[in-house]
């Protein structure tokens, strides 16, 4: 699993990443002992080949092309007439140059048990909040898998233990989630990098407890009508680190993650009218310095079978806000999206998102461009570019101007 993957061994967390794997195993091995017919589930997942070039050398005069290989099987059982099930997700990739990419994480390994007002999840998972397209503020759960994709989707597994409270009122979720997980960064010879490597060795924590230290979360949830509200609370270790200046072992200069307390309230909520989608996403954190409020919102309008071609066109506009302006540890504080999606609609289940965000403050620019296309019964081809266009000196961006990159990638699925 993810910790049998890893290179290097940290003293200081050794015997917590011994114990989260032993919890693993063991809970594995009880799960698959009540099932009825250990092995009578179905498995399903993907193998896949990635190609991700550069278009210029890197600013620490990285490699300019990277090739990897990833695997993620997915093992699915159900019993009790549908009300127990257990899933297993592991995952694993072997890059070419970048030894931190190389890594592997269980992402999902949960029992599942429902009823008709309530929900047990027990192991680990990876959940999703959130409605806008540019970025994720209340996703907080999980940790960020930032050596797969800089867009911050890619999350690594949380151990949880979840009950879902299911009522006229609308579902209430509440969390407890043992076993912080460290974020993920690129290598001294990998891409999408800050300018100084980031030393994950030397980690430090606010909570005495460092990775052992409990987190909670409740969310509550409810559609009425068009609208669909989420309402959540997060207190724990922070997912976003700060960063302070440190030294290595051979006396390089690296960043050292720093992992604050914080507490979050979330709100979201999204309304479809129509061909219209309305969309909020909104923020306040305490912890890391002074608390501040942020939020993202925006709007999505759909033409349908555009020129009777069968294709829907979706056109995006968002404003992303950050109060604490220019002194955010995020490059979008004052930004505006404007993107447009297609979908074909067609055998091939053919997609394409177009976008760009602009700092109205530096004139920064960021394009992107993500599609996929269905070949055959078990082939998919992704294809994924990024553009980083005049980035200001005093950018969070500028560490990746010379990291314009176009991705592909074929997977078999099984």
């Amino acid at each position: 699993m993810q910790i049998l993957a890893k290179k290097h061994w940290r003293e200081r967390g050794e015997d917590i990443h011994i114990m989260i794997l032993s919890q693993r195993i063991g809970f594995f091995s009880l799960a698959f002992g009540l099932l009825p017919n250990a092995w009578a589930g179905n498995w399903s997942g993907n193998v896949a080949l990635e190609l991700r070039a550069f278009t210029e050398e890197g600013a620490s005069q990285q490699h300019s092309n990277y090739f990897s290989l990833a695997a993620q099987p997915e093992y699915y059982a159900k019993w009790d007439d549908g009300k127990q099930s257990f899933t297993f997700v592991p995952f694993v990739r072997v890059d070419q140059h970048d030894e931190e990419r190389s890594h592997a994480d269980v992402r999902e390994l949960t029992w599942l048990l429902a009823a008709q007002d309530y929900e047990w999840r027990i192991g680990v998972r990876k959940i999703f909040w959130g409605v806008t397209e540019s970025q994720h503020l209340i996703d907080i759960v999980n940790q960020t898998d930032a050596v797969e994709n800089p867009d911050g989707e890619e999350k690594l597994g949380q151990p949880m233990i979840n009950l879902a409270l299911i009522r006229a009122w609308g579902t209430l979720d509440l969390f407890m989630l043992p076993g912080f997980r460290e974020r993920t960064f690129a290598g001294v010879e990998g891409r999408l990098r800050f300018a100084l490597p980031v030393d994950t060795n030397q980690a430090t924590y606010t909570s005495s407890q460092q990775q052992r230290h409990i987190d909670y979360a409740v969310r509550w949830r409810k559609t009425l009508d068009a609208w669909d509200m989420g309402l959540s609370y997060f207190t724990g270790t922070s997912r976003d680190p700060r960063f302070t200046q440190g030294s290595a072992t051979n006396g390089q200069v690296v960043l050292v993650p720093h992992y604050d307390l914080i507490k979050q309230t979330g709100f979201d909520v999204q309304a479809t009218l129509g061909a219209w989608l309305w969309k909020l996403e909104a923020i306040h954190r305490s912890g890391q310095g002074q608390s501040y409020n942020a939020a993202t919102g925006g709007l999505e309008y759909t033409f349908v079978n555009v020129a009777e071609s069968g294709v829907d066109v979706g056109m995006i506009g968002e404003y992303l806000y950050d109060e604490r302006g220019t002194t955010a540890a995020t490059p979008f504080q004052n930004d505006a999206m404007i993107g447009s999606r297609f979908a074909f609609n067609d055998e091939q289940s053919t997609e394409l998102l177009l976008g760009g965000i602009f700092d109205r403050d530096t004139n920064t620019r960021l394009y992107s461009l993500e599609a996929n296309r269905r070949i055959g019964a078990h082939w998919k081809v992704s294809v994924e570019a990024r553009a980083y266009v005049a980035v200001a000196v005093t950018d969070p961006l500028y560490a990746l101007r010379n990291d314009d990159y176009f991705q592909i990638e074929a997977a078999r699925f099984f």
